[in-house]
């Protein structure tokens, strides 16, 4: 399986966290499909050139968040897209997420409907099959 990540080492964000952002991009627009297998951590960090622990830590973090499931000593799969939509608590968690980026939006002068624009095409990017 070959995946396009591209790590940015001198970014300010982890690169665990740039990791498992890109992963649930490619689930998103359908690139890793449910129930299919992850690359083994260590064939991951080994192609990306970062260490083994931070593949994991990754893995775990899209564990916590019920987007893969980790099985032992067989790797990980991509859970299903729930059908019935997130739960309270998913849509609660992407509020906390959303919310600092609008307002730091809002602090740089952006009106609602820049930010809504910039999401609806972020949202046309992701899921091209919604155009």
């Amino acid at each position: 399986m070959i995946l396009f990540i591209q790590i940015e080492p001198t970014s300010e964000i982890p690169i665990y966290t740039q990791l498992a952002n890109q992963l649930i991009e490619l689930i998103a627009t359908g690139t890793l499909q449910t129930s299919e297998a992850l690359p083994s951590v260590r064939s991951l960090a080994a192609d990306l050139g970062v260490n083994m622990h931070t593949v994991n830590k990754a893995y775990h973090e899209l564990e916590k968040k019920n987007i893969i499931q980790i099985i032992p000593k067989s790797g990980a799969v991509v859970n299903e897209i729930s059908s019935t939509g997130p739960s309270d608590s998913q849509i609660e968690h992407i509020k906390q997420v959303m919310k600092p980026l609008i307002a730091e939006s809002i602090v740089y002068g952006m009106d609602k409907k820049q930010i809504l624009s910039i999401a609806t095409s972020l949202i046309s990017g992701i899921r091209r099959d919604e155009e």
